[in-house]
């Protein structure tokens, strides 16, 4: 039965109106020595305590797409074939654009909220490069079936959930697709396919979305043989004018990451409540080894480039959760590097999914204009106003709210880095 399943709810659901009742019945009814009768009770408590508890988190957990089976949650999974050492760039020395074409077959993708919208769908994509075997949903907008557009390639975002967090919680928790498709008929915003692979590969940790060679190829498998199979399948802009990745918790970390470590495959990224050092995520692989860490510091990185990339970041976050590493990341910018930091309150809410999801219709109405889609209506005038400045449905959600100096309590050194976050960070949805 799948965790993630309407029988498996149902069950719980069951089980625990069963646990309740069965004491009322049954508690004066227990006959037999008095050690047996106690330890009976003791037995239908515990039962009911069991399945309020179990039917609490499969609740949470069909709210926030955290495990996504069973193998996901009991730390049995692994989706990783081999990981060799693919050098610095990841690819391992491979014409990645001379592989040939690989047509994937695709299915309708199960779960809450993944056949709203016109659907998602879902393939199981072996890496060539990187040897991680794993599921990508896709979801396509409504111009990329209709015949005026058939000659049209449409740009593309990677969407990548925190950690733990499932693929699908841009779709079934974050409803992105739901919330665009209005935007994307009315061309407010620009037609993006949506693409969001899975990020948890490894049973227990977070990769970090690095390369660690004998562990994990966590950067070439979402920066490399994920683009590769979207454009071997679907009418795709090249990289990296037409490409994004955005990402919330740890995910955002890693969309920042991969922006500022590769802009010859992304021209823009959006960091919902993320963070620069990868510490900011106790379980991170990445976190483990000091020469890991720092090669995966986007702040370190940014900061260390010889030319300033020529891409554009989009980091929303509350002080001490996110806020600081924008700040970081935006003293040291310089052009064509952006930064565009947005201060949230903590009115806004916490670090989950109620903060989250009203931001996507201002962070698409931005990535709009940054990858160049500028012919679509209604554009987006946030990047007019005052730096922290939100509009569309964050607003409504949030207020306007101006950029706040505070720092929280953080110390200079935290500021300079981008660590000030950890503590935000760590907290999970």
């Amino acid at each position: 039965m799948s965790l993630t399943g309407t029988p498996f709810l149902y069950t719980t659901i069951v089980l625990a109106v069963v646990a309740l009742i069965l004491p009322l019945v049954l508690w004066s009814r227990v006959r037999g020595p008095k050690p047996l009768r106690a330890a009976s009770r003791l037995l239908m408590l515990l039962f009911a305590q069991g399945t309020a508890v179990t039917l609490i988190f499969v609740m949470v957990n069909n709210q926030n797409n955290l495990y996504d089976n069973w193998a996901d949650l009991l730390g049995t999974g692994d989706h990783v074939q081999q990981a060799q050492d693919l050098g610095k760039d990841g690819t391992g020395g491979i014409a990645v654009k001379r592989l040939p074409k690989v047509k994937q077959n695709f299915t309708k993708a199960s779960g809450p909220g993944m056949g709203q919208a016109g659907g998602v769908r879902v393939t199981q994509l072996k890496g060539r490069v990187s040897g991680v075997n794993a599921e990508v949903y896709v979801w396509l907008p409504p111009q990329y079936n209709d015949p005026a557009y058939r000659n049209k390639k449409f740009p593309v975002v990677e969407l990548l959930p925190g950690y733990p967090g499932s693929a699908k919680a841009w779709f079934g928790s974050m409803k992105t697709h739901e919330q665009l498709l209005p935007l994307m008929k009315s061309g407010q915003v620009a037609p993006f396919i949506l693409v969001a692979p899975r990020t948890n590969l490894l049973a227990g940790v977070d990769t970090g979305c690095a390369n660690i060679p004998g562990q994990v190829n966590a950067d070439t498998w979402l920066s490399i043989d994920v683009p590769k199979m979207v454009m071997d399948n679907f009418r795709a802009e090249p990289a990296p004018k037409g490409w994004a990745v955005a990402g919330y918790s740890a995910g955002a970390h890693c969309a920042v990451k991969l922006a500022v470590a590769h802009p010859d495959r992304y021209r823009a990224a959006v960091s919902l409540s993320g963070y620069n050092d990868p510490i900011g995520e106790r379980n991170s692989l990445a976190a483990q080894n000091p020469t890991v860490r720092n090669e995966n510091n986007p702040y370190l990185i940014l900061k260390k480039s010889a030319v300033p990339p020529p891409i554009a970041l989009y980091v929303s976050g509350e002080s001490g959760d996110g806020y600081q590493a924008g700040v970081a990341l935006e003293s040291i910018a310089k052009a064509p590097t952006t930064v565009h930091v947005v201060f949230l309150p903590r009115s806004a809410g916490g670090h989950n999914m109620a903060l989250w999801k009203p931001q996507v219709d201002t962070v698409f109405r931005w990535l709009t204009l940054q990858m160049g889609q500028n012919h679509a209506k209604g554009q987006d005038r946030s990047l007019t106003k005052p730096p922290g400045t939100l509009t569309g449905n964050a607003a409504g959600a949030m207020g306007s709210t101006p950029r706040s100096p505070s720092t929280g309590g953080s110390t200079r050194a935290e500021l300079a880095s981008g660590t000030a976050s950890r503590a935000g960070a760590a907290r999970k949805p």
